[in-house]
């Protein structure tokens, strides 16, 4: 059995098994929520973009208003995640590295639990790693115009519909055009402008909605953020929110993450791949973890970072 043959099995029978836990608990209390704004569909709601109530009306059109229905896409996005975190991988190393990949992200807790509940990380971390991929496929051609820059942006807007910390994938995005010198000519050709036009597209809905509604989700983010009331320095707050995220991401995969970001560090200048990847994730982790000085914040909040 070849290894993408294994990777395939691996991630159907997971799949499969996920699928029939889902009907096994009643929904938890976001669940039950957002199916409530799929059943009174908005360009944006209080606290989130419309991906969410557009996702479990689709399912519980085909499947029915119940745990099932409610919850469908939660593990085929996760297996969706799974396929695009091999082929990628593969793509930038060898097929065992992309199935030592899916392993590791298949065994972390926080993924496994977004995998059976559905929630907006279970469509954020999908569009973020689809982006991530459309976008490495655009560096490819790279002088040459592909579709696959607009594809991304696309992607980033569809993440940020579903939850706004996607935008951050901009940051990602122009840091390595801007850090890789090969890559700088770039902000001269059309390429990013058309990926920048495509993610503004997908911004109306909720800037529209927001503007309706005296901006809001702002000031509800504001709120969830601890700035509200000011800024201050809080170790212990750093403290929490590291220890949340060894418990969450397994102790082994955040000590191996920290590690390999540690160790990879001075080969960021020397090798592209190495850059690709750190800017890629550092940007969100490191948001959250200035915020934390002031107020912990939750691990699922960054997960973008595990992708």
């Amino acid at each position: 059995m070849t290894t993408t043959r294994a990777v395939w099995f691996f991630i159907i029978a997971l799949t499969a098994i996920r699928l029939s836990m889902l009907p096994t608990t009643d929904l938890e209390f976001d669940e039950a929520h957002y199916w409530m704004w799929s059943e009174r569909l908005a360009p944006a709601y209080f606290s989130k973009g419309p991906g969410i109530a557009f996702a479990m009306r689709a399912s519980t059109a085909v499947f029915g208003a119940n745990e099932f229905g409610v919850r469908f896409f939660s593990p085929v996005l996760a297996a969706g995640t799974s396929l695009l975190l091999f082929y990628f991988a593969r793509r930038l190393f060898s097929a065992t590295a992309g199935l030592s990949a899916v392993i590791a992200l298949n065994v972390t807790p926080i993924f496994n639990i977004g995998a059976f509940l559905m929630t907006i990380d279970a469509l954020s971390i999908f569009f973020w790693l689809a982006a991530m991929f459309t976008f490495w496929l655009a560096l490819e051609k790279s002088p040459y115009f592909t579709w696959y820059s607009p594809l991304t942006g696309l992607l980033i807007g569809l993440g940020f519909l579903s939850k706004y910390t996607n935008a951050f994938e901009l940051v990602s995005v122009l840091a390595v055009l801007a850090l890789a010198p090969r890559l700088r000519r770039e902000f001269a050709r059309p390429g990013l402008y058309f990926l920048l036009a495509m993610f503004a597209l997908c911004t109306v809905p909720p800037i529209v909605w927001n503007a309706q509604h005296a901006w809001i989700t702002l000031t509800h983010l504001r709120s969830r953020g601890g700035v509200e009331q000011g800024f201050a320095v809080h170790p212990f707050e750093v403290l929490s929110f590291l220890g949340a995220h060894f418990l969450a991401y397994s102790p082994f995969l955040f000590l191996a993450i920290a590690w390999g970001v540690i160790a990879s560090w001075r080969r960021v200048n020397q090798q592209f791949k190495v850059l690709f990847l750190m800017w890629f994730g550092l940007p969100v982790f490191s948001f959250y973890l200035l915020l934390s000085i002031n107020k912990s914040a939750a691990p699922n909040w960054d997960g973008l970072w595990l992708a």
